[in-house]
Protein backbone atom coordinates (compact mmCIF):
# COMPACT_ATOMS: atom_id res chain seq x y z
CA UNK A 1 0.00 0.00 0.00
CA UNK A 2 1.52 3.83 -1.02
CA UNK A 3 2.32 5.86 1.54
CA UNK A 4 1.28 9.50 1.26
CA UNK A 5 3.28 12.23 1.33
CA UNK A 6 2.78 13.11 5.52
CA UNK A 7 3.83 9.17 6.30
CA UNK A 8 7.36 9.52 4.36
CA UNK A 9 8.20 12.90 5.79
CA UNK A 10 7.90 11.70 9.38
CA UNK A 11 9.73 8.26 8.46
CA UNK A 12 12.24 10.35 6.78
CA UNK A 13 12.86 12.71 9.42
CA UNK A 14 12.72 9.44 11.52
CA UNK A 15 15.76 8.41 9.82
CA UNK A 16 14.27 5.61 7.44
CA UNK A 17 16.21 5.84 4.57
CA UNK A 18 13.98 4.08 1.99
CA UNK A 19 11.09 7.19 2.90
CA UNK A 20 13.11 9.62 0.68
CA UNK A 21 13.30 7.47 -2.15
CA UNK A 22 9.45 6.93 -1.94
CA UNK A 23 8.41 10.53 -1.73
CA UNK A 24 10.86 12.36 -4.24
CA UNK A 25 8.29 10.63 -6.97
CA UNK A 26 5.30 11.67 -5.06
CA UNK A 27 6.31 15.46 -4.31
CA UNK A 28 8.45 16.35 -7.62
CA UNK A 29 5.66 16.87 -10.38
CA UNK A 30 4.32 19.23 -8.24
CA UNK A 31 7.67 21.03 -7.08
CA UNK A 32 8.17 20.95 -10.82
CA UNK A 33 4.81 23.00 -11.31
CA UNK A 34 5.20 25.34 -8.77
CA UNK A 35 8.45 26.10 -10.25
CA UNK A 36 7.43 26.43 -13.71
CA UNK A 37 4.98 28.94 -12.67
CA UNK A 38 7.29 31.07 -10.45
CA UNK A 39 9.69 30.91 -13.52
CA UNK A 40 6.45 32.00 -15.61
CA UNK A 41 6.81 35.48 -14.02
CA UNK A 42 10.50 35.71 -14.39
CA UNK A 43 12.29 37.90 -16.85
CA UNK A 44 12.07 35.88 -20.43
CA UNK A 45 15.63 35.23 -20.46
CA UNK A 46 16.41 33.73 -17.35
CA UNK A 47 19.31 31.04 -17.61
CA UNK A 48 17.57 28.51 -15.14
CA UNK A 49 14.58 26.51 -15.91
CA UNK A 50 12.10 25.18 -13.62
CA UNK A 51 13.75 21.80 -13.41
CA UNK A 52 16.84 23.04 -12.45
CA UNK A 53 15.49 25.07 -9.63
CA UNK A 54 13.82 21.97 -8.56
CA UNK A 55 17.02 20.17 -8.08
CA UNK A 56 18.43 22.75 -6.81
CA UNK A 57 15.38 23.07 -3.91
CA UNK A 58 15.52 19.25 -3.17
CA UNK A 59 19.34 18.97 -2.85
CA UNK A 60 18.87 22.07 -0.14
CA UNK A 61 15.63 20.00 1.28
CA UNK A 62 17.62 16.71 1.54
CA UNK A 63 20.11 18.35 3.61
CA UNK A 64 17.20 19.67 6.38
CA UNK A 65 18.45 16.26 8.57
CA UNK A 66 16.83 17.66 11.70
CA UNK A 67 13.69 19.05 10.34
CA UNK A 68 10.85 17.60 11.95
CA UNK A 69 8.42 17.83 9.65
CA UNK A 70 4.79 17.56 9.78
CA UNK A 71 2.91 17.47 6.91
CA UNK A 72 2.65 18.16 3.28
CA UNK A 73 2.47 21.81 3.55
CA UNK A 74 4.85 22.41 5.60
CA UNK A 75 7.61 20.90 3.27
CA UNK A 76 6.47 22.69 0.08
CA UNK A 77 6.45 26.04 2.86
CA UNK A 78 10.17 24.80 2.93
CA UNK A 79 10.74 24.11 -0.40
CA UNK A 80 9.28 27.65 -1.27
CA UNK A 81 11.98 29.54 1.03
CA UNK A 82 14.15 26.91 -0.67
CA UNK A 83 13.54 28.11 -4.41
CA UNK A 84 13.01 31.51 -3.05
CA UNK A 85 16.80 31.73 -1.85
CA UNK A 86 18.35 30.01 -5.01
CA UNK A 87 16.68 32.79 -7.18
CA UNK A 88 17.66 35.65 -5.05
CA UNK A 89 20.97 34.38 -4.80
CA UNK A 90 21.29 33.79 -8.74
CA UNK A 91 19.92 37.59 -8.86
CA UNK A 92 22.58 39.23 -6.79
CA UNK A 93 25.11 37.01 -8.18
CA UNK A 94 23.93 38.20 -11.71
CA UNK A 95 23.71 41.87 -10.53
CA UNK A 96 27.65 41.71 -9.30
CA UNK A 97 28.70 40.43 -12.01
CA UNK A 98 27.19 42.34 -14.49
CA UNK A 99 27.28 45.62 -12.39
CA UNK A 100 25.00 46.85 -15.58
CA UNK A 101 22.07 48.51 -13.21
CA UNK A 102 19.81 45.63 -15.60
CA UNK A 103 17.85 43.90 -13.06
CA UNK A 104 15.66 40.89 -12.72
CA UNK A 105 12.26 41.68 -12.89
CA UNK A 106 9.64 39.54 -11.78
CA UNK A 107 5.69 40.12 -12.12
CA UNK A 108 3.53 40.63 -9.02
CA UNK A 109 0.81 39.03 -9.40
CA UNK A 110 -1.08 36.31 -7.81
CA UNK A 111 -1.17 33.98 -10.25
CA UNK A 112 -4.91 33.35 -10.37
CA UNK A 113 -6.62 36.70 -10.11
CA UNK A 114 -3.80 39.32 -12.58
CA UNK A 115 -4.58 42.90 -11.19
CA UNK A 116 -4.87 45.09 -14.54
CA UNK A 117 -1.57 45.93 -15.37
CA UNK A 118 0.63 43.40 -13.09
CA UNK A 119 4.01 45.30 -11.69
CA UNK A 120 6.67 43.95 -12.97
CA UNK A 121 9.62 44.14 -10.21
CA UNK A 122 13.20 42.85 -9.06
CA UNK A 123 13.46 39.95 -7.07
CA UNK A 124 15.91 41.78 -4.72
CA UNK A 125 13.39 44.43 -4.30
CA UNK A 126 10.34 41.76 -3.69
CA UNK A 127 13.28 39.80 -1.21
CA UNK A 128 14.28 43.48 0.66
CA UNK A 129 10.13 43.92 1.06
CA UNK A 130 9.17 40.46 2.27
CA UNK A 131 12.13 41.23 4.62
CA UNK A 132 10.34 44.18 5.52
CA UNK A 133 7.34 43.07 6.01
CA UNK A 134 8.46 39.88 7.93
CA UNK A 135 9.40 42.38 10.72
CA UNK A 136 5.91 43.36 11.44
CA UNK A 137 3.96 40.77 10.20
CA UNK A 138 5.77 37.22 9.51
CA UNK A 139 2.80 35.10 8.78
CA UNK A 140 1.90 37.68 5.89
CA UNK A 141 5.57 37.52 4.64
CA UNK A 142 5.27 33.20 4.73
CA UNK A 143 1.55 33.71 3.08
CA UNK A 144 3.19 36.04 0.21
CA UNK A 145 6.74 34.03 -0.26
CA UNK A 146 4.16 30.92 -0.31
CA UNK A 147 2.25 32.10 -2.74
CA UNK A 148 4.76 33.78 -5.33
CA UNK A 149 8.09 31.72 -4.64
CA UNK A 150 6.30 28.28 -3.83
CA UNK A 151 3.23 28.96 -6.57
CA UNK A 152 1.15 27.42 -3.73
CA UNK A 153 -2.78 28.55 -3.93
CA UNK A 154 -4.51 29.97 -1.19
CA UNK A 155 -5.81 27.00 0.26
CA UNK A 156 -2.09 25.48 -0.02
CA UNK A 157 -0.65 28.44 1.69
CA UNK A 158 -3.82 28.22 4.41
CA UNK A 159 -3.00 24.63 5.02
CA UNK A 160 0.67 25.10 5.10
CA UNK A 161 0.38 27.59 7.82
CA UNK A 162 -2.28 26.32 10.19
CA UNK A 163 -4.74 28.84 9.22
CA UNK A 164 -8.35 28.10 7.60
CA UNK A 165 -9.03 29.65 4.14
CA UNK A 166 -10.77 32.61 5.00
CA UNK A 167 -7.89 34.23 7.28
CA UNK A 168 -5.49 33.03 4.43
CA UNK A 169 -7.11 35.31 1.93
CA UNK A 170 -7.75 38.07 3.95
CA UNK A 171 -4.09 38.55 5.07
CA UNK A 172 -2.99 37.13 1.25
CA UNK A 173 -5.20 40.80 -0.01
CA UNK A 174 -3.31 42.68 2.79
CA UNK A 175 0.11 41.71 2.13
CA UNK A 176 -0.27 42.39 -1.31
CA UNK A 177 -1.36 45.60 -1.23
CA UNK A 178 1.31 46.35 0.99
CA UNK A 179 3.43 44.93 -1.00
CA UNK A 180 2.32 46.29 -4.22
CA UNK A 181 2.46 50.26 -2.62
CA UNK A 182 6.20 49.25 -1.26
CA UNK A 183 7.39 48.15 -4.10
CA UNK A 184 5.52 50.83 -6.68
CA UNK A 185 7.62 53.25 -4.30
CA UNK A 186 11.22 51.78 -4.75
CA UNK A 187 13.27 53.94 -7.71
Amino acid sequence: MPKDITELLHAWAGGEAGALEELLPLVYADLRRRAGAYMRRERPNHTLEPTALVHEAYLKLVDQHRATWQNRGQFFGVASQMMRRILVDRARARRMAKRSGRWARVTLDDGVRAPASPINVDVLDLDAALTRLAVFDSRKCQLAELRFFGGLSLEEAAEALGISTATADRDWQTARAWLLKELSATP
